[in-house]
């Protein structure tokens, strides 16, 4: 009975997919674009128990980072919306909510408070370089904070 259930196991891992992330990228020009060079441990640890929300959750964050490595010293990051009137958000803050739900914190371009919730299934965002609206105030690069709390893990 042990060699039978050895080999039906042995076959179910066979036929299961890979469950570490992978990724791949091509520019057209790869020394003026940098792109995500791996998955970092702190993202691909337990990959199979993760909920769609904490996936994406942290994939944005490498994302945002990534994107914020490209930035001079005049720009910060943000976010554009697809598909409706949300605009362009100046990130503060992101989270998630298991199993389904990120959520994005920071202001518009008027410097209204905002907060955008959304669904895993109509995530589609485009970053974007922003002027910083205070030359006084040092610039923000959450992107390095968000990462730093991933790699403290919960």
């Amino acid at each position: 009975m042990n060699k039978k259930k050895t080999k039906t196991t042995k076959a179910a891992k066979a036929s299961k997919p890979d469950a570490q992330p992978k990724m791949h990228e091509v520019h057209a020009d790869p020394d003026s674009c940098a792109g995500l060079d791996c998955v970092p441990d702190a993202v691909a640890r337990e990959a199979e128990t993760k909920s769609p929300a904490q996936w994406a959750y942290e994939r944005l964050i490498l994302y945002i980072q990534n994107f914020e490595t490209q930035l001079d010293a005049t720009q910060e990051v943000a976010i554009g919306f697809t598909g409706g009137d949300a605009g362009v958000l100046r990130i503060e803050g992101m989270g998630y909510f298991d199993p389904d739900i990120v959520t994005f914190y920071g202001s518009d371009s008027m410097g209204i408070k905002t907060q955008l919730i959304q669904h895993v299934s109509q995530l589609n965002v485009m970053l974007r370089a922003l002027p910083r609206t205070d030359e006084e105030v040092p610039v923000t690069r959450i992107g390095f904070r968000l990462a730093a709390e991933l790699e403290k893990g919960p």
